[in-house]
C-alpha cells in the first residue's frame, strides 16, 4: 500500500520517508484533515476525500490498486 501511495504522490518528498502502514495511515489522515493548510482555507474531510478519489481514478495505477487505495482512504475518512 505504501508503494501505491508513493506512486500516487511522486512529487511529495514526505512520501519517500513512509516506511510502515501506521506511518502511511497517519500521513493520509493529515492529508484528509488538511492539516498542512492554513485554517482559513482548509477544505473539509469530505472535500479532501473526493479530491483524493479523483486523483486515484485518474492515476496510472491498475484497477485493483485503485480499489485498494480508495478503500483505505474511505476507511480513514470515516474515523
Amino acid at each position: 500500500m505504501i508503494e501505491l501511495y508513493q506512486k500516487l504522490w511522486p512529487q511529495r518528498a514526505a512520501t519517500a520517508q513512509i516506511r510502515t502502514q501506521e506511518e502511511l495511515e497517519k500521513y493520509m489522515l493529515i492529508e484528509l484533515n488538511d492539516e498542512l493548510t492554513h485554517p482559513r482555507v482548509r477544505k473539509s474531510k469530505q472535500q479532501k476525500l473526493e479530491l483524493a478519489l479523483i486523483r486515484i481514478s485518474e492515476s496510472d495505477l491498475s484497477d485493483s490498486e485503485k480499489t485498494s487505495l480508495a478503500a483505505l482512504y474511505k476507511k480513514l475518512a470515516s474515523q
